[in-house]
């Protein structure tokens, strides 16, 4: 393999991946650093496939990209549709409000909307808050941004995303943490259900970039705030 087309969106989402300077070229984060460990296994080079959220998953369908390596959490709406890599990320689900929001637990979002990524894991938590409204955000090169904004101005009360993005605006003075949800959403690497020998070629080599202890410096190196999770050595969530 020479080439590896990955599919993402070109967002600021640090620790995650920061926007790209040159149009996908070159990418920086923890997402971006770990998918070149896995094709410098493979001897391959990186082609970074830049599009909106919601064609991620499509383009690997149609084979116009080798997989979706972007945020995706490993659940079961989206394993119809490609199959999965053992994890590369274990993260639990944080919840954002403006500064000075009352909320601190699901049961204070009653009659509020609660911005999520459309048929994602932070959605479905979404929806179990007790008379929540859930509000989908999709079809945007940069959902994550969208949502920030959208809490920033008022026009929903609440957003859910992974801790690794949203802990970090608790530091901004517009936000604050409601409280973090310990969900484990397990990320994974898509690829079309019609490619197995790419899955088994992308899941050896993370396999090893794994045991080999790089996938634990990388994640020290972007996310020292988050303990690494010992589970990513089994493969799965415990």
């Amino acid at each position: 393999m020479q080439d590896l087309k990955l599919a993402c969106i070109d967002s600021h989402a640090p620790p995650l991946f920061n926007l790209s300077p040159d149009g996908g070229r070159t990418r920086s984060g923890y997402e971006p650093e770990v998918a070149g460990l896995v094709a410098q296994e493979l001897g391959a080079h990186v082609t970074w496939m830049l599009t909106s959220w919601d064609n991620m998953i499509p383009m690997v369908q149609r084979h116009e990209a080798d997989a979706v390596w972007c945020g995706q959490g490993i659940i079961p709406t989206r394993q119809e549709q490609v199959n999965f890599t053992r994890p590369y990320a274990i993260f639990d689900e944080s919840v954002l409000v403006r500064a000075g929001d009352f909320a601190r637990g699901p049961d204070d979002f009653s009659g509020r909307r609660v911005a999520a990524i459309a048929d994602s894991a932070n959605m479905q938590l979404a929806e179990t808050f007790p008379g929540a409204i859930p509000v989908p955000f999709t079809a945007s090169d940069d959902v994550f941004g969208d949502m920030i904004a959208a809490v920033r101005d008022g026009s929903v009360d609440a957003m859910v995303d992974d801790d690794v993005v949203t802990v970090p605006l608790g530091d901004d003075p517009e936000f604050d943490i409601a409280f973090t949800s310990p969900t484990k959403n397990a990320w994974g690497v898509g690829v079309a259900k019609d490619r197995p020998e790419l899955l088994e070629t992308l899941n050896s080599a993370l396999s090893r970039v794994i045991e080999s202890g790089q996938l634990a410096e990388v994640w020290a190196k972007w996310m020292p705030q988050l303990p690494f999770p010992a589970e990513l050595h089994t493969g799965r969530p415990s």
